[in-house]
């Protein structure tokens, strides 16, 4: 049976093979963009200010999404200004944002990213399914700092095109896995930033388990960031504990009223006042 993504794989692939663009003009409109911000430099300057751990654990960084919809959810925010939710979860103590693009799937676009990341001086993760190195281009031209590369969609050497062009382009490259088997293809590249994702492919359930399991196979050095299932500062708690830098939370902060409270709550730290 075809999961979601394998069927959102497919119409960006078929996109893709259609798109007659010349990678030379894509790669001088890329090298021409402003600097990209240092994804990783973000995660590690956060977690290491964050007041957070008074017990002595762990601190950990938060990549607060913005998406308007998903698949699995339908409608999440559909109506949401990307600046204003940019700036509250920057009140709020993110260390990051990260922005769907994918319009027919997440509602998301293009003009979403530019406006979420010229209201704060967050890096900014382009949140999409790149299956190309025109998708790695146009991340950069459009400002992304960082573009997502799931293994399990991707090619052994699709996958390390992308994460060497990436890298050719300074921006960091978060390497998605939901297995160990996938672990050991993004370590075979070289991936220094590795997503788990606690959710299923097949069921998109979520498994708690997954990414305390998957994480003690990943090396010192690795930078990492649990994705999916993250809605309480207890689930952030034991995620630092179980060794990662940072998590990556959408719907439970975009459902919240108050953005900026839930931010600063999955973090265990108090709201700024004024």
């Amino acid at each position: 049976m075809a999961t979601y993504l394998d069927r959102i794989a497919a119409w960006h692939r078929e996109v893709a093979s259609r798109d007659p663009r010349p990678l030379r003009d894509l790669a001088a409109e890329a090298e021409a963009a402003l600097p990209p911000r240092d994804f990783v430099l973000a995660l590690g300057a956060r977690r290491d200010t964050d007041t957070r751990d008074t017990d002595g654990g762990r601190a950990i960084a938060l990549v607060a999404e913005i998406k308007r919809r998903s698949p699995s959810k339908g409608d999440i925010s559909p109506d949401l200004d990307p600046a204003e939710v940019a700036t509250q979860y920057a009140a709020g103590g993110a260390a990051c944002l990260s922005v769907l693009t994918d319009g027919p799937h997440f509602g998301g676009s293009r003009e979403d990213l530019e406006s979420a990341r010229a209201a704060v001086g967050l890096p900014v993760l382009r949140k999409d399914f790149t299956v190309a190195p025109r998708d790695v281009y146009d991340a950069r031209i459009m400002g992304a700092d960082a573009v997502l590369l799931i293994v399990a969609l991707l090619e052994p050497e699709e996958l390390a095109e992308c994460h060497r062009l990436a890298q050719d382009l300074a921006m960091a490259a978060l390497v998605e896995v939901h297995d160990e088997d996938e672990l050991e293809r993004a370590l075979g590249i070289g991936a220094r930033l590795v997503g788990v994702n606690q959710r299923d492919l097949h069921s998109f359930e979520v498994d708690r388990e997954r990414a305390r399991r998957v994480a003690n196979h990943i090396p010192p050095g690795v930078v990492k960031i649990a994705e999916s299932g993250v809605e309480s500062p207890q689930d952030v708690v034991a995620l630092a504990q179980a060794g990662f830098d940072g998590v990556l939370v959408g719907e439970a902060l975009l459902r919240s009223r108050d953005r900026q409270a839930a931010v600063a709550g999955l973090l265990g730290r108090a709201v700024p006042c004024g």
